[in-house]
């Protein structure tokens, strides 16, 4: 990795901290419940997690196009949906970056990125960031998993995705898919909460 892209990657990680501790207070708890929403889909369509009858839980991912963070795990969590939606819980990711502070998380770019991509999983705009806020997420990438128990959504994992953002293939940790397989087994999740590393979440202008 060249040194100025790897200076400018722990930057972006100090940033992402500092936006983490500031908000590590709101937000929801692992077994706090939380709450359903509806957001417009890349395909223009509102989507709910309701909307997903055949879920037991869900992989909510807050995250973006920009973030560098953002892109390194863009297949990871590609991958965390290919295993884990036939399961009974799928990715939905939301994006909830203000595009005026960031433009390469406009909504048009969103469609073009997923399309690009291909996902196949729904990617949400969070238009007046509130519900990235009810949640407390911080950074992109950020993950919530969730459980369905009833008519209520349980959270059970709050955190990051694994411990090695820059290779995929140096992690030791998976904490999501240990969390899902934790779940869909009737265990305990192992480890349950996680700092999210990642770009702080570009807020809008108060």
């Amino acid at each position: 990795m060249k040194k100025k892209h790897f200076i400018g990657l722990l930057l972006i990680l100090a940033v992402g901290v500092v936006s983490s501790f500031k908000l590590s207070t709101t937000g929801y708890k692992v077994g706090d419940k939380a709450t359903d929403f509806k957001l417009k889909n890349i395909d223009g369509k509102m989507v709910s997690l309701a909307d997903i009858k055949s879920a037991k839980g869900y992989i909510v991912v807050f995250t973006c196009n920009h973030c560098p963070f953002a892109k390194m795990y863009e297949d990871r969590v590609i991958a965390l949906n290919t295993e884990f939606a036939s399961k009974g819980y799928p990715v939905v990711a939301i994006n909830p970056n203000d595009p005026t502070n960031q433009t390469d998380d406009s909504y048009d770019n969103m469609v073009s990125r997923a399309k690009e991509k291909s996902y196949a999983f729904p990617y949400l705009v969070d238009e007046n960031q509130a519900v990235a806020k009810s949640y407390g997420a911080t950074n992109t990438p950020h993950v919530f998993v969730l459980q369905k128990q009833g008519s209520d959504l349980v959270v059970k994992y709050v955190g990051a995705i694994d411990d090695n953002a820059q290779d995929a293939s140096k992690a030791t940790k998976h904490y999501v898919a240990d969390a899902v397989n934790a779940l869909l087994s009737g265990k305990s999740v192992p480890v349950d909460q996680t700092k999210a590393i990642g770009c702080g979440i570009k807020w809008k202008n108060s």
